[in-house]
């Protein structure tokens, strides 16, 4: 199930602010500043990313923290609880 969202999610991503592009000029004289728009997709997917990447390193503290030796809630797997090898 994952594996068929993924690629949908990317191709809006990208797909949805090139349409926007293609239809920008609303009249046949009108230019599109490229660098201007480059500039706009760049920043919009650096935000998405950063944003992406703290919801990933907050996951990583909390599982940390969570998970610790010296959490008081914490007690040993049946793998950990065999004793000597």
């Amino acid at each position: 199930m994952r594996t068929i969202w993924a690629p949908i999610i990317l191709i809006v991503l990208f797909a949805t602010p090139m349409i926007q592009l293609v239809f920008a000029s609303e009249t046949p004289g009108e230019y599109v500043n490229r660098a201007q728009e480059i500039w706009n997709l760049f920043f919009r997917m650096m935000t998405i990313a950063f944003v992406v990447g703290g919801v990933i390193a907050g996951t990583i503290v909390w599982q940390v923290w969570r998970f610790r030796e010296s959490n008081p809630k914490a007690k040993p797997t049946p793998y950990e609880d065999k004793g000597d090898l």
